[in-house]
């Protein structure tokens, strides 16, 4: 199954971040694709302000990973686009990351091939017309809940009629 819905700005970027976020407290891993400047670092800045955090949220290309240790809980931000062969990962004790309670939002998570573990959701965020097309691809039962309770929320939070409502559909 999959969802999609259009977002016609940063700002509304941004909100849904901020949605989704509300329903990763309790950690998981969401594999964030797009091409450059689709949104991916928007998106997960909008997660991280529903966490609390109000600094500068900028996409750790050169690093691979910027860690955020918050009061409601740890966040780890990954850029994988600059990965040049997936056996770097153990170099960086990636298991570590991965544990139950941490949240891992993985943008470019095709550039690691088979080295990360299965994500609970996955995302995709097309430009089309200075707007954005997003999808949602529950890839668990945890990442199923967080996709169902983020697309009430939306629905029922969106502040203009124009705000697309999501539209699902039978994966191909």
């Amino acid at each position: 199954m999959k969802y999609e819905a259009r977002l016609k700005n940063e700002v509304e970027t941004i909100r849904f971040g901020m949605i989704l976020g509300e329903f990763l407290l309790g950690g998981g891993r969401v594999y964030i694709k797009g091409s450059l400047g689709a949104g991916k670092t928007t998106l997960c800045r909008g997660v991280l302000r529903t966490f609390g955090f109000s600094g500068a949220v900028k996409s750790p290309t050169f690093t691979l990973i910027e860690p955020y240790e918050l009061s409601s809980g740890t966040i780890y931000h990954f850029d994988l686009y600059r990965l040049t062969d997936p056996d770097e990962l153990e170099y960086i004790g990636l298991e570590e990351y991965f544990q139950c309670g941490n949240l891992c939002l993985v943008e470019w998570p095709e550039q690691a091939g088979q080295k990360l573990p299965a994500a609970d959701l996955e995302i995709e965020l097309i430009l089309k017309d200075k707007a954005r097309q997003i999808i949602l691809k529950p890839k668990s039962s945890k990442g199923k809940d967080i996709c169902n309770n983020t697309l009430t929320s939306w629905s029922e939070n969106r502040c203009h009629s124009e705000c697309k409502m999501f539209y699902e559909y039978e994966e191909s």
